[in-house]
């Protein structure tokens, strides 16, 4: 019975860094000048730690996919360059 719950908070967990992702890579890819880009870019990077150390390269392939889908839909412009900021994070991640 407990499952249930701790199963529900991970999704949620989840949820919540999938949105983050979202909006950090699209405030990057729309303000390309801002100063806030060093900081934007070491929270996506600390995200891919946190996603990594919950479910492996596995989590990191699956959270880009569906991010780079929904950037690209929703704004037309492609986050491929912050692929990279995982890199040193797996040494199977090296884009």
């Amino acid at each position: 019975m407990l499952i249930f719950p701790l199963q529900s908070s991970f999704n949620e967990l989840d949820f919540l860094l999938e949105e983050e992702l979202l909006d950090l890579m699209t405030f990057c890819l729309q303000n390309p000048q801002s100063p806030e880009i060093g900081e934007k870019k070491n929270r996506i990077t600390e995200i891919g730690k946190e996603l990594h150390a919950d479910g492996g390269i596995d989590a990191l392939e699956n959270f880009f996919f569906v991010v780079k889908n929904r950037i690209t839909e929703e704004i037309g412009k492609d986050p491929e360059p912050f692929r990279s900021l995982w890199n040193g994070i797996d040494e199977k991640w090296n884009h």
